[in-house]
């Protein structure tokens, strides 16, 4: 074995060893066919990001196919709306799925499945309650106790099972459970409930049904049915295994088999789907895809590229023991992706007026500017307006400035991004001391790209012509939580960051930016990296979202 070849195979994660095997000794025909199975009850987040690249990716690497099956076994919290969600994200992190399916398009071979247990003698209608049914299931030290209804005949078990089809008991009257082991180590092997009554409208069978399959019958079952040859789910899902096998086992049905890895932890985030509905119901978000949010969604409106997301769950790779993920990472991925990417522009966020006392009045000029340097072959240009009277950042200009102050003061010289040199020559105040204007002389023969004038200047500055200004709002979001873990807590909503948003009403850009394009990065040079909202900017009201910092100001904060 060659050395490329050996580290070629020493990359590989567990799942693409398991993989490599089954396809050297050609198990399931050589097959590879993953599936991607999200509830359509709430917008999916960054870990399933994770989930989306693994299934997808395994696929695509082996030649294979993934299908997006919604696991849709409970009609009282799900939605279309969050199935269109679900498919426009997998489409926008790049994915295509082969088959578009439904656990609700098998109610009926499930139904079928449960009769056959019954028949067989391995499941039984119970009328116990559910706390009669969790205090007879034991404890994990203790075995299990038969409730009344175990020993039911089939006859009957038969009857009962089909009369609750029929929609003749109440929700919680009866369920159906798997006849197993009691004493079983595994309190998933406890006779476990299969089956149960919800008189509720369905999104997709209407009332068709008034029974609905548990998520561990439905689960492996419909692998089954789709010839699922490597079922990836997160570790959670361990202690499901062995009912997921023994469900497929005693059915006689194709034999899926699940692996399981490590979900994503991220640090300063909450991925529970119940914690996020709380912060969208009780409004400490604007909605679903919040820039603040973890969810797909809320990471695009922020401005995160698909190809960022996709080369952070590559970077965290795929594991068997669980930790937690810096989300500086996450950020350094976005960061890297848009210097590649984004066009460079200028804004002032923070304005103050600079006169350029010599330059004739009423005249302007047209600059040149690249859109993004960082691209080989170069990736265009803008024309940027030149006037006489400028838009600065109030930070960019000090009265009595520190030693290492390289910026704007009385005296210094500093160039124009893209224009000339210029030396500040005064400046004014208010009556509270607030310089509200500030006065310099260019330099003709410091033109960018033009100059041979030997004047030196050690800082550049951005800055916006103040009579071609475009005013927009610009909204800088930070991490919702100030806690790395924010679970800590008793209620984890004592994490939140009440500065996770300012907004600027009234910000100065290059006019370019009026012609802004939704979806694309921009980098507001010397600031970070922004996007249009896609929720509230329109061709009057611009808004801007920035997506992360120029730098991981963040940690650098936390450790002073």
């Amino acid at each position: 074995m060659n050395k490329d070849k050996a580290k070629e195979e020493k990359s590989l994660n567990f799942i693409e060893e398991i993989i490599e095997e089954d396809l050297r000794t050609s198990k399931h025909g050589g097959r590879v066919l993953t599936r991607f199975p999200p509830e359509p009850n709430g917008y999916l987040h960054i870990g399933h990001a994770k989930s989306i690249c693994l299934n997808f990716g395994i696929a695509q690497k082996y030649g294979g196919k993934t299908n997006l099956r919604f696991d849709d076994t409970n009609p009282l919290t799900e939605d279309t709306e969050y199935v269109d969600s679900i498919k426009e994200d997998i489409k926008w992190l790049g994915f295509q799925w082969d088959k578009e399916l439904y656990t609700s398009d098998y109610f009926e071979t499930l139904y079928q499945y449960a009769v056959k247990l019954i028949n067989d003698g391995l499941a039984y209608v119970d009328s116990s309650s559910s706390e009669e049914i969790a205090k007879a299931k034991g404890t994990p030290t203790e075995p299990g106790y038969p409730t009344p209804d175990r020993n039911r005949s089939v006859e009957e078990n038969l009857k009962l099972f089909e009369e609750m089809r029929a929609g003749k008991y109440a929700d919680g009257e009866l369920v159906l459970r798997a006849k197993i082991d009691l004493a079983n180590p595994n309190m998933h092997l406890r006779d476990p409930i299969i089956y149960r009554i919800k008189h509720a409208n369905h999104h997709r069978t209407d009332d068709k049904w008034c029974i609905y399959p548990m998520y561990d019958f439905a689960h492996g079952q419909s692998d089954s049915i789709e010839e699922i040859t490597h079922s990836l789910c997160t570790l959670e899902f361990v202690p499901h295994r062995p009912l997921y096998d023994w469900l497929i086992e005693k059915l006689e049905i194709f034999p899926s088999h699940q692996y399981e890895f490590a979900r994503l932890n991220l640090s300063y985030t909450v991925m529970s789907k119940r914690r996020l509905v709380q912060l969208v119901n009780e409004h400490h978000v604007d909605s679903w895809n919040d820039p603040r949010m973890p969810t797909i969604s809320g990471l695009r409106r922020r401005g995160y590229t698909p190809e960022s997301i996709r080369e952070f769950c590559s970077r965290i790779g795929v594991a068997k023991r669980e930790n937690i993920i810096d989300v500086s990472l996450l950020e350094f991925c976005a960061r890297e992706d848009l210097n590649k990417t984004a066009w460079r522009r200028m804004a002032v966020l923070d304005p103050v007026k600079l006169i350029i006392t010599n330059y004739p009045e009423g005249e302007s000029e047209i600059l040149a500017g690249e859109n993004n340097p960082e691209v080989e072959g170069g990736d265009g240009s803008r024309e940027i307006p030149f006037s006489r009277e400028l838009w600065i950042e109030r930070e960019d200009f000090m009265v009595d400035p520190p030693k290492k102050y390289f910026r704007l003061a009385p005296g210094r010289k500093v160039r124009l991004k893209h224009a000339y040199i210029i030396e500040c020559t005064d400046y004014k105040t208010d009556d509270k001391g607030n310089i509200t204007e500030i006065h310099a002389e260019y330099f003709p023969n410091t033109k960018s790209g033009e100059d041979n004038s030997g004047i030196k200047a050690k800082g550049t500055m951005h800055w916006v012509s103040v009579p071609h200004a475009k005013e927009v709002e610009v909204r800088l979001y930070d991490r919702l939580f100030m806690e790395e873990d924010p679970m800590v807590h008793e209620d984890f909503k004592q994490a939140i960051n009440p500065n996770s948003l300012h907004i600027i009403p009234k910000a100065y850009a290059e006019p370019d930016l009026e012609n802004a394009e939704m979806g694309k990065g921009y980098q507001f040079m010397r600031i970070g990296y922004f996007t249009l909202d896609s929720k509230y900017s329109s061709k009057d009201n611009i808004v801007f979202n920035r997506t992360v910092t120029l730098r991981d100001t963040w940690s650098k904060g936390k450790n002073n």
